[in-house]
This record gives structure tokens, sequence and C-alpha cells, in this order.
């Protein structure tokens, strides 16, 4: 299951080698950094480091296996990875993930970077593919990149979206991830292009919902459209002027309206009272079961809930745009997309940038060497990593 180095090795010329030693050299932890010279010092040795993580997790190697093998080929020697599951499978706490052998002098200053380079994605990918599996109907377009912390964050989460999706794609039959916001990762996805119409702030520029659809449909009048409707909190009377105002799109199901209220007020024509009855009309048992307070919210509190769903599929559909759908966006994590699930809120796609790790020590990966040449040695407690060592 080793990836073939060729497809990086090829591009790295002297240039890009120099630029890898100058990462290294200021990104890695010191004490690699010494120990790799205590080494060259003293005699190297050929080592076998097994990489695993403390959660389950999906397994997403690609990224740090990319780089591994620039690494080697810049240095000019061989490293062996050996990758113990497929991309996209399955992996429990504490099962090795790959294992890593090569000389130690060339190995012992890489650990930093490529741990960073695989926690957090698989993690990722973990989140995705439970988004995905738990709404397999429902099509998902990832939105994380203004929440990640750089261009290299955002490359990370949208390739674990990618891997996630897939998964999904594979094990239920999932609708998955259709495309992601920027042009910089929709390759993740078999796109050029990112996905995306109107932020809030062209809704202000224009002047009212309806004018805002109207500039963006001269603007791109072959385009399908996703018109945001909650800006001035008539999310339901707004939605329906785009309809009458595009009937033709309504009618060929190339116009989208997208629910992003915020969590501080309910949506047009909504309050606890009528957010209850609503839940209830359509999903009588769901308020009857135990329900934490954040599964509630999610239900029939403010901002994008169920009801608000429900709400605005009836408006559409009593006005007779039936093929109008409904984007939901605001929050939808893992825990979210499970409860929207458990009711069959009827939302057709969901954008979101929620399935980032929220507890971020849980992407911590780790790495322990488990054989000095050939022969197997690691810190005690850590013997079962030794059981796959060949």
């Amino acid at each position: 299951m080793q990836p073939k180095p060729t497809d990086v090795t090829q591009f790295v010329g002297p240039a890009l080698a120099a630029e890898l030693e100058r990462d290294i050299e200021t990104r890695t932890d010191t004490y690699f950094k010494k120990t790799k010279e205590v080494v060259q010092h003293f005699g190297d040795k050929t080592v076998t480091y097994a990489v695993f993580m403390r959660r389950p997790v999906i397994f997403c190697p690609r990224l740090m296996v990319e780089w591994l093998q620039k690494v080697a080929a810049a240095r000019g020697v061989h490293f062996d990875i050996e990758l113990v599951h497929e991309e996209g499978t399955w992996v429990g706490a504490g099962e090795p993930l790959v294992y890593l052998s090569g000389p130690m002098a060339q190995l012992v200053d890489l650990e930093t970077i490529y741990l960073q380079k695989l926690g957090a994605a698989c993690v990722a990918a973990y989140n995705a593919y439970s988004m995905c599996c738990d709404l397999p109907k429902v099509r998902f377009l990832a939105m994380d990149a203004r929440h990640c912390a750089g261009a290299e964050m955002a490359e990370m989460m949208a390739y674990a979206a990618s891997v996630g999706s897939r998964a999904a794609r594979r094990d239920v039959g999932a609708a998955g991830f259709i495309g992601n916001a920027t042009d910089a990762t929709a390759h993740y996805f078999g796109n050029d292009k990112g996905f995306g119409t109107m932020p809030h702030a062209l809704i202000g520029y224009a002047g009212s919902t309806l004018r805002a659809a109207e500039l963006y449909h001269e603007t791109f009048p072959a385009e399908p459209m996703t018109v945001l409707v909650d800006y001035y909190g008539q999310e339901v009377t707004d939605a329906l002027a785009v309809c009458n105002r595009f009937p033709e799109l309504a009618r060929e199901g190339r116009l989208q309206v997208r629910l992003d209220t915020h969590g501080s007020r309910y949506i047009e024509g909504l309050d606890p009272q009528s957010s209850y009855q609503v839940l209830d009309r359509h999903v009588p048992n769901a308020i009857r079961q135990y329900r934490s307070e954040a599964e509630l919210r999610w239900m029939v509190g403010t901002g994008v809930s169920a009801a608000a769903i429900f709400h605005m599929r009836a408006a559409l559909d009593k006005a007779g745009y039936l093929n109008v759908k409904i984007v939901g966006s605001s929050g939808f994590n893992a825990a979210k997309c499970k409860v929207m699930a458990s009711v069959k809120a009827p939302i057709d796609i969901v954008g979101t940038g929620s399935y980032l790790p929220d507890n971020w020590t849980e992407t911590y990966a780790t790495a322990d060497i488990v054989a000095y040449d050939g022969v197997p040695s690691v810190k005690v407690g850590r013997e079962f990593l030794l059981r796959k060592v060949k």
C-alpha cells in the first residue's frame, strides 16, 4: 500500500530542496535537531517509527506522505512508508496508522512537521464522514476556508472533507461533499472552481434581498442562484419575493434559498411556541424524547433550527415552489447534522466548515520509534505498537 513517490520527487530540484531544509530547520522541535547531530556524530541506525492517534479517525495520509517523499528525494535517501490502512479507512484509537522506516539521521528531525500534516486531517475527515452518513441524501459544500489559520490548514481541511465524503459514499451511498468555496482546493472535490453565489455583503450593498438577486442574475445569467434570505429578518417574505421574480429559475430547480439566521433570533414567523407547534406537526414524537439543551435548540430554538427548515419548506410548497431547494448553514457540525437527521428536516444542501475539530487536543498524532537496526524496542507502555513491525 506504499504510495509511489514518482508523482512528487520529479519536481524536487536544488531550489526546492534548499527551501525544504530551511523549513525543517525553523519549524522542527529543537530536541529533534540536537538528536540528529548526536546520531550523525556517533553513527546512524535504521529505525522504524509507528505513528498512531488516541481516538478513532478516518485515515488521511496523503499530505504527510507527499511531504515525506519530497524530503526523501531532496536528501537523496529512501524512506519506507508502510500505510497500515487505506486512505478513507476508519481506524480505532491507538491502532498504528503508518510504519515509517529509514536512516535515523534523516528521519528524526521530520517528526514535528509530518505529524502536523496528519492528525487534524484525520479528525476532520471523521467528522465529515459522520455528517455525510447521518444525512446521506443531503449535498454538502465545504465552507471551512474562512475558519482556517492560513492556506496550509485550509488545504488540510478541504482534503479531509473530500476523504470523509468519499468514505461515506462508499459505505452508505451518501451524496457527500459536492464542492467547496475556494478555487485553491476545489481539485480535492473533482472541480476546477469553488462554489458560491452571494455573501451578506452583497445584500447590504444592493439594499434589498430581491435587488441583490437581480444584480447577481444580471451578472451571471447562466448560473443557478442561491440567495441569502436572512439579512433583513424576512426569510419567508424575501424568499417568496425572489421566487416570484424568477419563476423560471424556480420551476427549473435552479433557484435555492439559503438560511443563515444567527442564533440571537427566530426566523420570520416563528417564536418558541410556534416552533414547537411546527415540529410537533411534522415530527410529533421528536420533542417527546430526551434531548439535551443543544439538541432542543437545534430543533426548536433560534437560528437555523429544524422547525425553521420545516417552516420555510411549507411556505415554498404552499406558494407552488416545490423545486426550490433549501440550503442551510450556520453551525452545522456533526452533532447538529445528527439532530437534523433524527427529525428528517427537509434540507437539501448544507454549507459548513463545522467539521473542523472542536477539541484540538484530539488531533495530536504521535510517533514512536519501535525498532533500531531491526531490533524491536519501544518505551514501556507502547508495546502495542510492536505487533505489526516486520
